[in-house]
């Protein structure tokens, strides 16, 4: 999960102040067999419905949403994607971590 840092804006009078970010905007996105992602079975704050949350993610959003259809789809259910995290409805843990391990990425179960 990638965290946003706070960003303190400073007034300036100096017509020639450019304000900078260190920000490299988003991460590029690492291969399948560097990814470390972690599939857990969650039902907090979803009215007692579960869901399947894969987390770990690192790289683009539109990289991100493109993993999350090909999930949704091999499961046939509903989810979203945002924020590094994946939400596939329904507990279909062992189908995800089968379907990614084939992708070449490192992907396992995680929690209880």
């Amino acid at each position: 999960m990638a965290k946003k840092k706070k960003i303190n804006v400073v007034y300036s009078t100096n017509p020639d102040f450019a304000y900078s970010t260190d920000r490299d905007g988003e991460a590029n996105t690492l291969p399948p067999a560097q990814q470390n992602l972690k599939v857990w079975l969650d039902k907090k704050q979803r009215g007692g419905k579960v869901v399947s949350l894969i987390q770990g993610f690192v790289g683009t959003n539109d990289d991100l949403k493109s993993l999350a259809s090909d999930l949704k789809s091999l499961c046939g259910v509903g989810g979203s994607a945002k924020d590094g995290e994946i939400i596939i409805q329904g507990d279909h843990r062992d189908k995800i971590v089968e379907h990614l391990n084939k992708k070449g990425y490192g992907a396992k179960k995680a929690g209880g």
